[in-house]
């Protein structure tokens, strides 16, 4: 199998297939309905009056908004906008990062990302060795692959804007764009007469959430960028493949490194391939009730003679955390990399008629032993795995058992030292012993 090149950092950071901006807003709250006519100030509100809630009085909402609409000398008003600021001023005011509205372009957006859909031209973006700006490598089936863009491709121009000095997320910031537009690209290959333009004409792409890669010696690694829709079936078509073709199996190596998360059931269904039977995650909501969430299925790699270990980094939060607090509290696995994200909350969406969405925040998440990693709202005591820092700001998240840090000198060599620490502790038994057995010793002392 065709050895994957891209490193850690690149996967999330260079993929040119970002969403485009947000914008716009259609007001949906339920009960209210704005008529707005186009150069006309003035605006009716229907029901504003019977607006209350638990006794609390709406009337200098309603005050402020005709005071608004009736005396700004910007009128007349985006009502859109001013509706849209309201709600987002209303979110911002509880005081929680993950409760959050998106408008219908917003909600549409969110919901192919975690689908694995983007509009842009598909490619992967580095630097070579000279510190340019350069094609890793075109994705299969993309409109980068069609136009004739090969890997190791340098990219001197992008619409006429050279890219001296230009980090990979500028460039993606530039590339990116709707389906159907065009984007000019000044190329230089070696080989050629100089540098050449090609104009690629941007597509949506479906990207898949599961790769997996032999990596010899019985070794088989797994990458999960998301925990999407189609997750799951990725999932098992991947474990069947590895289960099938690479028969001596010694380890396996889960990367959830830059993976920002997505559905709880997704991400019981992926432990549940490690942990054979009980608890996966917790769920504790504000009224003090508790649900537990167990194995769903009867998984493939349960047999605890398979060495696992799983990749984590800052970008790794909310369901790549719960299967790496399982698997490491369940299973013995491993943890390499960096500390993970710390986010320990469960949000629920709210879908409207038009296609908005909220996503309200309703519970927190503990691993099986009861852990809350949440960096936000968490103490020191709620978790094993935190730490104080600066004698007061907790550090929450998963700590690594192996701590190996990635740096840009790796990036730009094409190294992937966490990776490469992950092989050897497959490897060495000795290592791979001497870490289970710290581990345990680790755990009855934070017990006593």
């Amino acid at each position: 199998m065709k050895i994957f090149k891209i490193t850690q950092s690149l996967i999330t950071t260079i993929l040119l297939v970002l969403l485009g901006a947000f914008g716009g807003y259609y007001f949906g709250v339920r009960g209210y309905d704005v008529n707005v006519k186009n150069g006309i100030s003035k605006v009716e509100v229907i029901n504003k009056n019977d607006v209350t809630s638990n006794n609390v009085n709406f009337e200098r909402f309603w005050e402020v908004w005709d005071l608004i609409n009736s005396k700004h000398i910007k009128k007349p008003l985006d009502q859109e906008k001013l509706v849209k600021g309201a709600i987002d001023g209303m979110i911002a005011s509880v005081g929680d990062p993950y409760t959050s509205y998106f408008d219908v372009q917003e909600n549409t957006e969110v919901t192919n990302s975690l689908n694995g859909l983007y509009e842009g031209i598909g490619a992967q973006l580095g630097f070579n060795e000279a510190g340019q700006l350069i094609i890793v490598a075109p994705l299969d089936g993309s409109p980068a692959l069609f136009s004739g863009i090969k890997s190791g491709d340098r990219i001197l121009a992008i619409e006429g804007t050279d890219t001296i000095g230009a980090s990979i997320e500028s460039a993606v910031d530039k590339i990116r764009g709707k389906a159907g537009t065009q984007i000019a690209l000044l190329l230089g290959r070696d080989g050629t007469d100089g540098p050449f333009e090609i104009k690629i004409t941007r597509d949506t792409i479906k990207l898949p959430s599961v790769k997996w890669e032999d990596k010899g010696d019985g070794i088989a690694y797994i990458r999960l960028s998301r925990f999407g829709a189609e997750t799951n079936n990725e999932w098992t078509k991947s474990v069947n493949e590895i289960v099938s073709q690479v028969p001596n199996l010694k380890g396996v190596i889960l990367d959830v490194r830059d993976n920002p998360g997505g559905f709880l059931d997704s991400a019981v269904f992926i432990s549940s391939e490690f942990v054979s039977d009980g608890v996966v995650v917790k769920e504790e909501v504000s009224d003090g009730t508790s649900q537990n969430f167990k194995v769903d299925h009867k998984g493939q790699f349960v047999d605890s003679s398979l060495r696992l270990v799983v990749l984590v980094n800052q970008g790794s939060a909310s369901a790549s955390e719960i299967v790496a607090g399982a698997l490491k509290e369940r299973r013995g696995a491993l943890i390499v990399g960096q500390r993970s994200f710390g986010k320990g909350t469960v949000q629920k969406s709210e879908e409207f008629a038009d296609g908005a969405s909220l996503h309200v925040t309703i519970a927190k998440w503990l691993t099986p032993d009861g852990n809350w990693i949440d960096k936000h709202n968490s103490e020191f005591k709620d978790s094993i795995y935190n730490e104080v820092k600066d004698e007061k700001n907790i550090v929450g998240g998963i700590k690594p058992d192996f701590i190996v840090d990635f740096t840009d000198e790796d990036i730009k060599a094409e190294r992937d030292p966490q990776l490469d620490k992950s092989i050897e502790i497959i490897k060495s038994d000795d290592l791979f012993k001497s870490s289970i057995i710290s581990k345990i010793l680790e755990q009855i002392n934070a017990s006593l």
